[in-house]
């Protein structure tokens, strides 16, 4: 470690990015980034084993009462006889087809997608030289991360990678608190290193804090993902805003955007809570978007699955349909969207994602145009449903109606998107009204032409002061309807 940690001081010494907010100020978003809009998280790893409550299964099996505790209890045995490594030999992956998983990926649309490498429990799902406890030497016994970015790029996907690292500090901790395989001398290694004892974690400058230790540990465990596989995004957990953490996430930034340099690459550090200075890296809000455009770039991360990022059973899952109405409205107000799946422990992605996943792609086929590429319009939206702001704001479907229109623009047209015509055939567009007076705010140039994406007869429209009115078959499913608006 301490050879790795002497090179990374010399890329930042050499490099243009020092660690300083203030050199990381330099930072530009990628052109890529700013074109693509859909992209697939993936929370794959042991987890996966238990399929039970969450991907937090490896914190909450040691909490003593909770529901994770007590089914494993029924299910495995005693702690101090079966613990969260002991499901690693049960990690085997043996239907794992990379190339499946990118011809989906491919077929849903998406643009980029960024695989777990290492998430709070510890298990690399990389070939690490710092940790034996990887997917490399043990469960899979493949390098899952080095695969998946091999099948990306044949299928020309930008390859992503996310480390949740950092809270692993206290994720093990409740298992000190009573017989368990954590309490054992033999087992502390590194996956079970430092298992401390946790604190209002959610009280983020409080205890429990990491030590030099351990936070030099992560720094090196991120660089080494740097260096040995070239993501061209490194996606953060919340954890990384605590104060102790911030001079290496500095150190971090540096590191990452000196050696993109060096390779002639442009890449995209995902943050939240404000863990990284504004514009020095790009803003994600999990399971949530802004209620208003922004100026900047921003990304939503969120789950076809309400309850969990990981694969349990009897997930509860979103429709296909409330998941695009939140990619329309996201990609309307400069953001993008990261759709995470959860595969199973041996490496087939569930019936339920794959469904979600292909009703995306086949939505997308018709009516990409106005997504792909596309800029945000002078007003992002109308109607009357109110969009909450912020995270964690995304579980119950949004009741849109007609009214309810989303704009971007492409290729000189504006996009208009009705998010709910169900049983409807005619909309009015109140933000393209007909106004005489170029000053105002309302939009004042002359409409060519108005068509429906995905379908042949051209709809009958009339402009007035009132609006753009739309008259059109009756739409009979509820996904959002895209009307291309040629104007002069």
């Amino acid at each position: 470690m301490e050879e790795r940690l002497r090179m990374i001081d010399e890329v930042i010494s050499n490099g243009k990015y020092k660690d300083t907010w203030e050199s990381l100020q330099q930072y530009h978003v990628p052109e890529w980034y700013e074109k693509a809009k859909f992209g697939i998280f993936i929370h794959w790893g042991v987890y996966s084993v238990p399929a039970f409550g969450s991907e937090w299964y490896s914190r909450n099996m040691y909490i003593q009462g909770s529901r994770e505790y007590e089914h494993h209890i029924k299910t495995y045995g005693p702690h101090k006889d079966f613990g969260y490594k002991d499901f690693i030999p049960m990690f085997k992956a043996e239907k794992f087809r990379p190339e499946e998983w990118a011809d989906l990926f491919k077929t849903a649309g998406a643009q980029y997608v960024v695989p777990v490498a290492e998430h709070h429990d510890g298990f690399q799902m990389y070939d690490s030289e710092l940790s034996k406890w990887n997917a490399k030497n043990m469960g899979p016994k493949c390098d899952v991360l080095g695969d998946l970015f091999g099948e990306f790029k044949k299928e020309g996907l930008i390859s992503g990678a996310s480390n949740h690292r950092v809270e692993h500090w206290f994720f093990m901790g409740h298992g000190r608190d009573f017989e368990s395989d954590i309490k054992d001398p033999l087992n502390r290694g590194d996956l079970y290193w430092p298992a401390m004892r946790e604190g209002d974690h959610h009280d983020l400058f409080s205890e429990p804090v990491p030590s030099e230790e351990y936070l030099e540990d992560w720094l090196c465990r991120c660089c080494e993902i740097v260096d040995k596989y070239r993501p061209k995004i490194v996606y953060f957990d919340w954890w990384i805003q605590h104060s102790s953490v911030k001079p290496y996430l500095r150190k971090f930034a540096a590191y990452y955007y000196d050696r993109a340099e060096e390779w002639g690459e442009e890449v995209v550090i995902n943050y939240k809570h404000d863990a990284f200075a504004f514009g020095t890296a790009v803003v994600d809000i999990e399971r949530g978007q802004f209620a208003e455009a922004k100026p900047y770039i921003w990304q939503t991360d969120t789950a076809v699955a309400k309850n969990s990022w990981c694969y349990t059973e009897g997930n509860e899952y979103k429709t296909s349909t409330q998941i695009i109405c939140d990619l329309v409205d996201i990609v309307s107000k400069n953001g993008r969207l990261l759709l995470n799946i959860g595969p199973k422990a041996d490496g087939t992605i569930p019936d339920e994602d794959r469904k979600i996943l292909l009703e995306i792609g086949a939505w997308l086929k018709i009516n990409g145009e106005a997504v792909y590429g596309s800029k945000p319009w002078r007003r992002s939206g109308e109607g009357p449903t109110k969009i909450i702001e912020g995270q964690f704001a995304d579980s119950e479907a949004k009741r849109f109606t007609s009214e309810d229109i989303r704009f971007t623009v492409n290729n000189g047209c504006i996009y208009a998107m009705s998010l709910n015509m169900k049983g409807k055939d005619r909309v009015c567009i109140r933000s393209l009204a007909e106004t005489a007076d170029a000053n105002k705010p309302e939009f004042s140039g002359i409409i060519k032409d108005v068509s429906v994406l995905g379908r042949d007869s051209a709809p009958e429209w009339t402009r007035d002061k009132d609006g753009l009115d739309i008259r059109t078959e009756t739409i009979n499913d509820d996904k959002p309807v895209v009307f291309k608006i040629t104007v002069d």
